[in-house]
C-alpha cells in the first residue's frame, strides 16, 4: 500500500474556543504511531484532553512546543500514513521537504525541572482573569501553579486574587 504525507491540524473545540495550548508532547519526529495513540495533551480555557493519532503512521514533524498556544486548524503534526480515509489531508511533499526539517521541534527532555516564576506557563483563562483584575500576568511570580504540567490555571489566579482581599 502506498503512503502519503498529511498535516494533522489542531482540533476545533466549537464556536467559543479558537485556541488551544500544548501542555505536553508525547511523540517526537520519527515515532511510529497507531491510530488512537496519544500524541499530545492539549488544553483550552475550559478543558484539558489527550490528542490522539488519526491513523497508523510515522510522525515526520511536530509543529509546536510545550506551552505554545495554537489556533484551531493550524498544523500540529505532519505524518506519513497509508490510511486512504485521510487522503483529503494529503499534501504535495515536494514543496514541503525543506519545511519538515525547519519545523521539527526538538524532543522534550525525559524530565524537566519545576518551572521558575519567570518561565511559568499560564492558561488562556489565567491570563484573562489576571488582565481583568488589572494585573500584569507576566510579572506575577507568587501564584502557585497547580494546573496540568505545572501551569498556572484560572483557578490558581482566582485563589491568588481571593487571598489578596
Amino acid at each position: 500500500m502506498s503512503t502519503f504525507t498529511i498535516d494533522v491540524p489542531m482540533p476545533s473545540m466549537g464556536a467559543t474556543v479558537s485556541e488551544l495550548t500544548i501542555v505536553n508532547l508525547v511523540v517526537a519526529p520519527g515515532a511510529k504511531v497507531a491510530k488512537g495513540q496519544k500524541l499530545a495533551e492539549l488544553e483550552s480555557d475550559k478543558s484539558a484532553f489527550d490528542f490522539e493519532s488519526p491513523a497508523d503512521g510515522t510522525i515526520l514533524a511536530v509543529h509546536g512546543n510545550k506551552g505554545d498556544v495554537k489556533s484551531s486548524g493550524q498544523t500540529l503534526f505532519r505524518m506519513e500514513t497509508s490510511d486512504q480515509s485521510l487522503q483529503h489531508l494529503a499534501i504535495a511533499t515536494a514543496k514541503h521537504d525543506a519545511e519538515v526539517a525547519a519545523h521539527v521541534a526538538p524532543a522534550a527532555p525525559a524530565s524537566s525541572p519545576a518551572p521558575r516564576a519567570s518561565s511559568l506557563v499560564r492558561t488562556p483563562r489565567a491570563l484573562k482573569l489576571a488582565q481583568e483584575a488589572g494585573l500584569d500576568p507576566t510579572k506575577i511570580g507568587d501564584i502557585e501553579a497547580t494546573g496540568p504540567g505545572g501551569r498556572v490555571s484560572g483557578d490558581d489566579v482566582a485563589k491568588y486574587l481571593a487571598s489578596r482581599k
